[in-house]
């Protein structure tokens, strides 16, 4: 059997002359379809490993990567999170995939998109996702509904505590065990034991160096005190602790790259694995990053460069590099060629297949517009030159930088780019907050968690967020009866559900009676029991955050609602409030019993 481009797939992707590699392959391998690893840094900058040249910092493992595999010297993703991710899984720019922000609601990837795990599974691949999936909380947004048989992780945006927090088991609640990415790494371990005999997709969505800035003291003391080398060359006033920070954190992530190598070889599965390494965006802060102008946000080439390294023992050349511009869209086309699984998606792809690129020395391979895209930004990449968001031209390969602006010397060429980027722009139709009209999905009948953070709810009175940033926030300052909680929700199957909601209560303020209710649906519950923990937080973090801080919320059961299909408010008040306030509410959870 063959793996490397059937005949379909030729077709598809208009590749030449794959002889020399298709019996290259057919010789060496055996009839089992290579597993998939593909793991992805979060705020991790292009320059954020020793590969880059980085001094820094130690990253032995995920540089060997690139040593005994290929790596993409001109690799580009999107300035922020939960856009770069629904590239890697649709293959498609992130407008069209519905996604337009990082929070409440914004970074959902329609459910009708076809994703790389799906297109795997129907092809009988085992799929797992440990991680920061960001790309909808609620099924079929959710991962479960979207290609992965299992989930762990958290299914919203970035999270408030990285020690043995909240997290979720395929949509139940559960306890994080240890340092977040050493967690999500033990359960990428256990999967690859069980599956050891079949071929696998492991996704990782790791969920650092993102802040807050929570790091081990084994790692801490080792960057503590460490004097930088290199340092960013865009502000003089680098916060250096937020640097060591980042760094302490990627080498962290090196440490469980190691950990998942060690575990192929002792199975025997290096040969027959793919494993993908690569970065969501550029650095959350200003940092050493080779020269490049900008950073997480932005879409200049220090926002926007990624590393990109893919190693398959015996079938890519050692310590290849690629020099051609490739895409976060690119991923799906490629891995699916690799994995020998034709594409068919529900909407067409805007990724090429890199495989030619990776196989053959001397493909003749055309250059090509790669777009970036975020808050109204917009800038293009070819092989050559970078139009800026403001539309100055740069010649990259020669001012990766972006110092000098040439678009007088080459107007014609600017011109012809500033016209492309108003026909992507036209032709993508990017969302926003106020022509979305997606509401909350709740009792999707094949799941049967659906959550409700605070995140997707909207305050009503004097309630406010703890934090200006939604995500991993929860609702506090509920001191007054009249004001309420809602949920913009879409009940998507009839059926009656238990809820718990997730709260806490100090014992001076227990006896309010809450109420939800939906339609004509309602129930009601008397809080009796005190929960009033600390903040967590505040003594792993190494520099100030920006995101909440969080504490331990328990579940009250409510009661259990009869839900009709359709669109509705639920809201959350209260009928009885006897003391000062009612409650601080963290999350509902819906579980559907019939």
């Amino acid at each position: 059997m063959k793996y490397f481009f059937p005949i379909l797939a030729l077709l598809v992707f208009s590749c030449k002359d794959k002889n020399t590699t298709d019996k290259q392959i057919a010789l060496t391998r055996d009839d089992k379809r290579p597993n998939i690893i593909l793991i992805l840094a979060d705020d991790q900058g292009w320059g954020d490993l020793s590969s880059s040249g980085n001094p820094n910092l130690e990253t032995p493992h995920i540089d060997a990567l690139a040593t005994y595999g290929v790596s993409f010297e001109n690799f580009y993703v999107q300035p922020v999170c939960s856009p770069t991710r629904a590239e890697i899984l649709t293959g498609r720019y992130f407008p069209r995939t519905g996604v337009y922000s990082t929070s409440s609601g914004g970074e959902r990837m329609n459910y009708d998109e076809t994703t790389l795990a799906e297109l795997l599974k129907n092809n009988g691949y085992k799929t797992a996702a440990y991680g920061k999936w960001h790309n909808g909380t609620q099924a079929p947004y959710h991962p479960n509904k979207q290609g992965f048989d299992e989930y762990y992780g958290f299914a919203s945006g970035h999270w408030g505590n990285y020690f043995s927090p909240m997290l979720e088991h395929n949509g139940k609640i559960v306890k994080g065990n240890g340092f977040l990415v050493d967690d999500l790494t033990d359960h990428g371990l256990e999967f690859i034991e069980k599956h050891k005999d079949s071929p696998f997709f492991l996704y990782l969505p790791f969920n650092t160096p993102h802040s807050p800035m929570q790091v081990p003291d084994s790692l801490w003391q080792k960057f503590e005190k460490k004097e930088l080398q290199f340092l960013s060359n865009q502000d003089a006033n680098e916060n250096q602790t937020f640097t060591k920070a980042a760094l302490a954190l990627v080498e962290n992530i090196d440490y469980n790259v190691g950990r998942l190598m060690a575990r192929l070889r002792k199975l025997y599965l290096e040969d027959n694995t793919i494993v993908v390494y690569l970065s969501d965006n550029g650095p959350n802060s200003l940092r050493w990053n080779g020269g490049m102008r900008g950073k997480k946000g932005s879409t200049d080439e220090g926002g926007v460069r990624s590393p990109l390294y893919i190693q398959w023992t015996n079938f890519l050349e050692e310590g290849k590099k690629i020099n051609q511009i490739s895409s976060a869209i690119d991923l799906l086309p490629t891995l699916a060629s690799l994995a020998d699984v034709y594409p068919i998606t529900a909407k067409p792809i805007d990724g090429k297949n890199l495989a030619p690129l990776l196989f053959d020395e001397n493909q003749n391979w055309n250059d090509r517009v790669i777009y970036n895209h975020w808050n109204g930004k917009t800038s293009l990449r070819t092989q050559e030159f970078r139009l800026d968001d403001e539309n100055r031209l740069y010649h990259i390969t020669s001012d990766r930088g972006q110092t000098k602006d040439i678009s007088e010397k080459y107007p014609s060429k600017r011109d012809s780019l500033v016209s492309m980027k108003k026909e992507w722009l036209s032709m993508v139709e990017p969302k926003n907050n106020t022509n979305d009209e997606r509401g909350f999905t709740l009792g999707h009948p094949k799941q049967i968690f659906t959550h409700l953070p605070a995140r997707d709810g909207l305050p009503h009175g004097k309630i406010k967020r703890s934090n200006k940033y939604p995500n991993d926030s929860y609702f506090t300052n509920w001191n007054n009866i009249k004001d309420s909680i809602s949920w913009d929700v879409e009940v998507l199957a009839d059926g009656k559900f238990e809820v718990d909601l997730y709260y806490t209560c100090s014992e001076e303020n227990i006896g309010s009676i809450i109420e939800l209710s939906l339609g004509d649906s309602k129930i009601a519950k008397k809080i009796t029991n005190a929960h009033d923990p600390e903040l967590i937080g505040r003594k792993m973090d190494r520099v100030p955050r920006m995101e909440s801080y969080v504490k331990d919320f328990i579940p009250i059961k409510l009661g259990t609602m009869v839900l009709k299909r359709g669109n509705g408010t639920l809201t959350l008040k209260a009928l009885e409030k006897p003391k000062l306030e009612v409650a601080d509410i963290r999350l509902l959870v819906f579980k559907r019993v019939n």
